[in-house]
């Protein structure tokens, strides 16, 4: 028993050691001079380390409003997501009304539809709305996504339906059942959404370098990163630089949530009654 536990924590430890080999090699590059980062051979250290590179992030470009954007875009995108998919969620596990499971499964279709598809029509609404170039063309669109729906909608089905009868005999109305009863309890479940959705509106590319026009304004940081590469040449080790600095905000909301991370994990995909 001792040695198979031995033998799986070595295995566990060899790929934690895969999975971090390029997080610790883009740490490496970005404290690299510029003429080393694709030396021959290639060294993980180089010939000095120059944390002054993290400064000049800042001096190349706007990058500070880079991550004040991608905060604002991410933070406000996930707690529309949050509220419509607990909404729509127990409006399907908790209520009943015709059609309910047939819509459902409709709902869960449009997750089989890549981005790509949308990108088009999409582009065509927001213009529409005169919403090209702005804030809430980056928020709303992809805010009211099955997902969500789904994971919280098994998680509502899997708490007993005696606490919502109970708070009923006791006088409170549908409303209030959901946001005393069911939310506290889906705490864990909330947060997993809360990190899948602020890590999707983090890290979107596609779609904000459609919409903004106006990249200094309103640029996130994917679209940041990209003008490292330019008519000047390709500045990698602050690419790799401006790259560590921008996983620090997920890095802070895992640690935040990990207690409700992993419990959602969990519990939150067991099957409902």
């Amino acid at each position: 028993m001792k040695a198979s536990r031995a033998v799986s924590h070595v295995l566990l430890a060899a790929v934690a050691l895969t999975f971090l080999y390029p997080l610790v090699f883009a740490v490496a590059t970005a404290l690299k001079p510029p003429g080393e980062t694709f030396g021959s051979p290639v060294a993980l250290v180089g010939s000095e380390v120059r944390w002054r590179n993290f400064a000049d992030v800042f001096s190349y470009v706007p990058f500070e409003r880079y991550i004040g954007n991608g905060v604002l875009v991410a933070g406000a995108g996930t707690l529309v997501v949050l509220a419509a998919s607990a909404l729509s969620a127990y409006a399907f596990a908790a209520l009943r009304w015709r059609g309910r499971d047939g819509i459902f499964l409709v709902f869960l279709a449009t997750m089989m539809v890549p981005q790509e598809v949308l990108v088009v029509p999409m582009f065509l609404l927001m213009q529409a709305f005169g919403w090209v170039d702005s804030y809430q063309a980056l928020i709303f669109p992809w805010a009211f996504t099955a997902f969500g729906a789904f994971l919280l909608r098994q998680f509502f089905k899997s708490v007993p339906g005696e606490l919502r009868e109970a708070a009923r005999l006791d006088g409170a109305g549908e409303l209030r059942v959901f946001l005393r009863v069911m939310l506290p309890l889906a705490r864990p479940a909330l947060g997993v959404l809360a990190v899948f959705t602020f890590i999707g509106y983090w890290n979107s590319f596609l779609w904000p370098l459609i919409m903004i026009n106006d990249v200094n304004a309103r640029g996130t940081v994917p679209l940041g990163l990209q003008l490292f590469f330019g008519q000047n040449g390709n500045q990698w080790h602050l690419v790799m630089a401006a790259s560590v600095i921008s996983i620090l905000p997920t890095l802070l909301l895992l640690i935040a949530l990990q207690k409700h991370l992993v419990k959602g994990i969990a519990t939150a995909g067991l099957a409902g009654r």
